[in-house]
């Protein structure tokens, strides 16, 4: 099968694992130097050959992290996948920065709260908020970008790049609107990828440097498919004012380890989806239990592609955990039913996967308030690759990408 035959216009791809592994063994041999010298071409929805497309299926955690890396090792060794193997943990440094500075993100739903405000107090606002996302701003490319996003839930890295810097610099449209607008209909929205890429477009993640959409880089990156006229663009990028100052590093939460004697249940949410790798094997798992919806990721709620993606992969994430164990998966949306599907198999424990900084940590922590207070205990696990990479994002990336190998050796890739 061919690269192109392995991606279909029909984005967004099946949202489980099965499909997330398919695509894995079929991109592997391109992991290497092809994908470090074309990876950065927008070929369009129709063709997206010179990328693997598993930015979703990792953000659910269909995929591990880990999985793609030992691909890419194995095919290609760490030199020649350098490129690959940065992006994948990329990823993951964003993770660890918001994981070490969750006052970041309580900053960004503040002001996101504002930015609404002013929108529904300013009809012109407003207007041009709209306009941006339904792709009637007139802007070539842009406006191309805005359909691509809610028709397929997904885009190229580098219109991501390129759409926000118009966002930002040329329709001088609130930052946080536009990460909120991304956050909520990619269906791999991440709340720290995508709220400090942001940032960092805009010059407030590394303070005064920031990224300007150039219609020469449009055309060359895309082949010539959008061929924007300078004028329409922002000559320059003056970097935002920062309401806050960035706050030094925390500690990182230790992950914690349930009470193999209490019958348990598994805990789903959409950022991990894989219970059959959380190493609880020596626990008495009595079922598992999910949302059947995923989590809103903001106040105006889930885009509709996004949501048909989570919604299928946490149904998929349930039905192969309940497999693993020989239980039964209890969907059930509110704490209430959450606490008596526990009740029902005589459950004294619910284990979960911590979720980072984000709109699932938000939920779940409220959850987990009146799920201990009625008598549960809630025990937080934390994958080994979170624990051995988050402790290096104090700084940089490149702190962070200097570890890569010792983390990898330490893990037992290869």
């Amino acid at each position: 099968m061919s690269q192109p035959d392995l991606f279909p216009a029909a984005l967004p791809p099946a949202p489980d694992r099965k499909a997330g592994l398919s695509r894995l063994k079929a991109f592997t041999p391109a992991m290497g130097r092809a994908y470090a010298s074309e990876r950065n071409f927008d070929l369009g929805p129709q063709d997206r050959s010179n990328i693997s497309c598993l930015s979703a299926h990792v953000r659910h955690r269909l995929v591990q992290e880990a999985e793609l890396a030992q691909a890419a090792l194995s095919a290609h060794g760490l030199q020649a996948a350098e490129k690959f193997i940065q992006e994948v943990c990329w990823r993951t440094y964003w993770k660890g920065w918001l994981e070490l500075r969750s006052a970041v993100w309580a900053d960004y739903k503040a002001e996101r709260e504002q930015a609404f405000t002013a929108v529904s107090e300013d009809q012109a606002l407003a207007q041009r908020y709209e306009a941006a996302i339904e792709g009637r701003t007139g802007l070539e490319g842009f406006d191309a970008w805005a359909t691509e996003l809610m028709q397929t839930g997904y885009l190229h890295n580098h219109a991501r790049m390129w759409f926000a810097s118009i966002w930002i610099f040329t329709l001088d449209l609130p930052w946080v609107l536009g990460a909120d607008h991304f956050l909520r209909h990619l269906i791999d929205g991440d709340a720290a990828s995508n709220t400090l890429s942001w940032r960092w477009v805009g010059g407030l993640q590394t303070v005064g440097k920031t990224y300007l959409a150039r219609a020469s880089n449009i055309e060359k990156y895309t082949k010539g498919r959008f061929a924007p006229d300078p004028a329409s663009l922002a000559p320059e990028a003056p970097a935002l004012p920062s309401v806050h100052p960035i706050p030094s590093p925390g500690a990182i939460l230790p992950g914690e380890r349930p009470d193999p004697s209490l019958p348990s249940a598994l805990w789903l949410h959409d950022e991990d989806l894989h219970a059959e790798s959380w190493g609880v094997e020596d626990v008495d798992i009595r079922c598992v239990i999910y949302p059947s919806s995923p989590a809103s990721r903001g106040e105006a709620g889930l885009g509709a592609v996004a949501r048909r993606f989570s919604k299928a992969a946490l149904e998929d994430g349930a039905q192969r955990a309940a497999g693993r164990f020989g239980v039964k998966a209890v969907a059930a949306d509110s704490v209430a039913d959450q606490i008596e599907a526990a009740r029902s198999s005589n459950v004294r424990q619910l284990i979960t996967q911590r979720p980072c900084q984000g709109g699932v940590r938000d939920e779940r922590l409220k959850a987990q308030e009146r799920i201990e207070a009625s008598g549960l205990r809630v025990v937080s696990l934390t994958r080994d690759w979170d624990q051995a990479f988050h402790p290096f994002a104090t700084k940089g990336f490149f702190k962070f990408k200097t570890a890569i190998p010792d983390v990898f050796t330490r893990l037992g890739l290869n």
